[in-house]
């Protein structure tokens, strides 16, 4: 009999977690892109850029948010962060392109020249960047996207 209420005290919690499960639905990943970086003006120890992202929306339901953050790592270390307030949607099976504001320490951006000069090759920038875009309190979808930055050799050349 113990037993009994002891499995049945369960049955709530499995029934929410099962609804929980139905509400957000099975998801495929955002896709992001990294399409752009414009200067903006900065101040003092500080460089701004205006980082231009194509998210794609792979799934049957559109994607309302409220807010996207945003970090960015180049070769394996903390770059930019940025923020914006932005509200919209990314259509079903559709894509939109978000204009973030991120900011870069004139130090991380020293250290990062640095270490480019150092390193054998000058040509390729690997960078990770990671996110959030910010919906309801079920709705918010992390992203992460990889990539490879290739600089021009006319760039690169004159480092050595």
């Amino acid at each position: 009999m113990i037993q009994r209420r002891h499995a049945l005290q369960w049955i709530p919690v499995l029934a929410l977690m099962t609804g929980c499960s139905t509400l957000t639905g099975q998801r495929d990943p955002v896709q992001v892109q990294l399409v752009g970086l414009e200067p903006l003006k900065g101040e003092g120890l500080e460089l701004r850029f205006l980082c231009k992202l194509r998210v794609q929306n792979p799934n049957e339901a559109p994607i309302e948010f409220n807010g996207i953050y945003l970090a960015l790592e180049v070769r394996g270390s903390a770059f930019a962060t940025g923020v914006s307030n932005a509200i919209g949607t990314v259509p079903r099976f559709g894509e939109v392109v978000l204009s973030i504001p991120i900011t870069v320490s004139a130090l991380q951006l020293a250290r990062q020249a640095i270490g480019i000069y150092q390193s054998g090759d000058r040509n390729r920038i690997d960078y990770v960047l990671k996110g959030t875009i910010g919906g309801s309190a079920f709705g918010s979808v992390r992203f992460e996207s990889r990539g490879e930055l290739t600089l021009p050799r006319v760039a690169a050349e004159a480092g050595s």
